[in-house]
């Protein structure tokens, strides 16, 4: 099993090193190999994805990914920035459909800023179309208006655009998961604004027809980033586009108490995928050894059951987080009074030692 480990930037090397660890102790048969990414990789070669890279993460099973970015990049052309490896990998891998998973468990329900009867016992799988949408729509760029509002006026533009396979493939993807839970998939879209999204939203409707079993419903995004936060667990599967995914997905990982616990998978139409916190690269705490790693090792666990076939090894991981957050240990993020304060690697540790109680005990 062949996994390219690519930390990246910031608190990405901190955390990284805390799932291989993870890794390292099932004692499975995995061929791992590191490689930069991000803005070391523009530091040491010019480019945030290099072409070692990017072919060392074509010839993987599956990805494990820190996260990539930091300040100082900021003025750099754009695609020379940090941000661009992660894109070009999503496009270069067909990466195109994102699973991010919010869950909130138990021993955390005090840590959200909702009631605890709002968010107790949540569990919503956001999958979100990673491949095309207005982050990948051309043409885009800056020019100087000759129409609208102020001609003459410099002006930028972006287009948004989905093709009936891409919104099919997401929609498939988006039912078959739904089946093997709650069996309710909720499409959001802007279909009263926005042309792009009453196409997907008809298409989704088309698709629907295959799965007689799952209820569909649909919800304007405006109106489910309201809904996330006011009654959260009517939701089950919420399928949408790269933008709206983006911005949702975020929402709801703050529901669970902390963006620091929401693993994600990115897939492509082999299963190869690409695995990594829902979180960034957190420059301003990177090397103080305060940085949550349990979205990073929840994110490997769900590298071991989507790509490598080892489902078992991912419940292990999982259980061991669950006894873990149990014993009271918490990173600065998800601490309260009455729990221990642990640092990174010290979480890292702990996971470490629960699993190896839990192969003892198998």
């Amino acid at each position: 099993m062949k996994i390219a480990v690519l930390p990246g930037d910031g608190i990405g090397t901190e955390i990284v090193a805390e799932a291989v660890k993870v890794l390292s102790v099932l004692d499975l048969p995995f061929e791992m190999e590191s490689a930069l990414v991000g803005g070391a990789a523009f530091e040491a070669h010019g480019h945030p994805l290099p072409e070692s890279t990017l072919n060392l993460a074509k010839a993987a099973d599956a990805i494990l990914f820190g996260a990539v970015g930091d300040w100082k990049y900021d003025t750099l052309d754009r695609p020379l920035r940090p941000e661009q490896a992660i894109l070009g990998l999503r496009k270069n891998l067909g990466l195109f459909a994102n699973f991010r998973p919010a869950i909130c468990y138990e021993q955390l329900v005090g840590a959200s800023s909702l009631k605890p009867e709002i968010i107790s016992g949540l569990d919503i799988l956001i999958i979100r179309e990673l491949t095309g949408d207005i982050y990948f729509g051309q043409p885009r760029g800056r020019r100087v208006a000759t129409d609208g509002h102020f001609p003459g006026a410099e002006e930028a533009f972006d287009t948004m655009r989905y093709s009936r396979p891409e919104i099919e493939r997401i929609a498939h993807v988006a039912f078959q998961a739904a089946r093997k839970r709650s069996k309710k998939v909720t499409s959001v879209d802007k279909a009263n604004v926005l042309e792009t999204f009453q196409f997907w939203k008809d298409v989704v409707t088309e698709v629907h027809a295959e799965y007689p079993d799952v209820e569909l419903e649909h919800m304007y995004v405006d109106t489910a980033a309201m809904q996330l936060v006011r009654a959260p667990k009517k939701f089950d599967v919420v399928v949408t586009g790269n933008m709206f995914g983006d911005i949702l997905s975020d929402e709801a990982s703050m529901l669970t108490g902390s963006i620091g616990m929401l693993p994600s998978a990115s897939l492509n139409a082999k299963n190869q995928g690409l695995y990594e916190p829902s979180h960034g690269s957190a420059p301003d705490i990177a090397g103080q050894g305060i940085a949550n790693p349990l979205a990073t090792i929840l994110s490997a666990a769900m590298m071991l059951r989507f790509s490598l076939n080892q489902p078992q090894a991912a419940d292990r991981i999982e259980s061991a987080v669950q006894d873990v957050l149990a014993s009271g240990l918490r990173t600065v993020d998800i601490w309260s009074e009455g729990t221990t304060k642990v640092g990174t690697r010290e979480m890292g540790d702990a996971v470490v030692v629960a699993i190896t109680k839990t192969i003892t005990k198998g």
